[in-house]
């Protein structure tokens, strides 16, 4: 693979945080090494890479000069998508488990979704919705999103395989999309009680705190199922990927979606216990959007905007400024350079659909 069309960490993403920023010059620049490989539409193509990833990226700009390029990779995107659709559906046709990047917002149908709903794209976008509803229903008696395998591609599979909760690979990303495009006003046949059933199930999976806050697993394994008890014994550390940030960030915009106000409530009490814990903070170990603290301060910033009661993000803003830049960043979004200056900016613009916040 091209690294320098991966949103997450090659040129696209440095493109990205150009173009929000305003520097044209250098987005022009990066978005040429971007494309110097081709623009992928394979299999593997997603919304943090290849003609998806061009995409949304493209869509950040108004320069009349990218209107060719944004049509192809619109092209592109929509051909990739129709492709992954079709697999998707025969695989559960065929009664089979999925893989998480199926599914995910990395690299499967929810991130080609949320780059479909940049660019505007409803027709396809509402055919995602459908098979998002269709991922809900049950398979075996296991959650149609269980996976046999995983969380972590590289290492074996967990027996029984799991249910991933994090918003980068697992549930809240399909929960948070289907919300968002419920709040748009785009949305198909059962999809509000998808949500809802993804709500109950984190309902059923919900910790508490030594202080009654709510706090959500990583993961539930069928070990933990079967004995209906979960093994992670306390929060994990406060990331947008895996962490309370990004899964509290999903059920607001669930509660949004569906007149919850209780829901709404917890979903942000929850959030704010966890960026008020210094032993949970501490664990923030750098300053990037997927890790550390940029992603606490962008969803912070999301949830406050929407909030019932006002949450404190200048103190966020302050604790990722004061994070030191490790010697070896790399220049990416997603855990590097371009996204933890970009988020630095403040600037209020749908640049974190990508992380699925907005």
């Amino acid at each position: 693979m091209s690294r320098e069309q991966n949103l997450a960490e090659g040129a696209a993403g440095v493109a990205l945080h150009h173009l929000e920023t305003g520097n044209w010059d250098a987005a022009y620049a990066a978005l040429q090494e971007a494309v110097s490989g081709g623009v992928s539409v394979a299999t593997g193509a997603s919304l943090y890479y290849g003609a998806p990833a061009l995409a949304f990226v493209l869509a950040a700009s108004d320069q009349p000069g990218l209107t060719r390029a944004k049509a192809v990779a619109a092209a592109g995107t929509a051909t990739v998508t129709r492709q992954r659709l079709e697999a998707a559906h025969r695989r559960i046709d065929q009664h089979r488990r999925p893989a998480y990047a199926e599914f995910d917002l990395i690299r499967g149908l929810t991130g080609l979704g949320v780059a479909l709903r940049r660019i505007g794209a409803v027709d396809l976008l509402r055919d995602v919705l459908t098979y998002l509803v269709r991922l809900t229903e049950p398979l075996d008696e296991l959650p149609g999103w269980w996976c046999p395998t995983g969380p972590h591609w590289n290492k074996p599979g967990l027996a029984g395989g799991h249910s991933n909760h994090g918003m980068a690979h697992g549930i809240t990303g399909p929960l948070a999309l289907m919300a968002l495009t419920m709040i748009d006003g785009v949305h198909t046949d059962g999809q509000l009680a998808a949500i809802a059933h993804i709500c109950q199930w984190l309902d059923h999976w919900e910790r508490q705190t030594d202080e009654g806050h709510a706090w959500w697993p990583q993961i539930t394994t069928l070990d933990e199922l079967r004995q209906d008890a979960g093994g992670q014994p306390y929060p994990s550390q406060p990331s947008w990927c895996y962490g309370t940030p990004g899964i509290s960030r999903a059920q607001q915009l669930a509660a949004c979606a569906l007149g919850d106000t209780d829901r709404q409530k917890k979903a942000e009490t929850a959030f704010v216990a966890c960026m008020s814990d210094p032993q949970q903070l501490a664990r923030l170990t750098c300053r990037g959007l997927c890790h550390g603290t940029g992603g606490l301060l962008a969803a912070g910033r999301r949830i406050a905007a929407d909030a019932l009661s006002p949450i404190p993000v200048p103190r966020l803003l302050d604790l990722h400024r004061q994070a030191t830049a490790a010697p070896d960043e790399p220049p990416g979004l997603l855990d590097g350079t371009a996204g933890a200056n970009l988020t630095a900016t403040g600037i209020a613009t749908s640049w974190d659909a990508c992380l699925l916040l907005c």
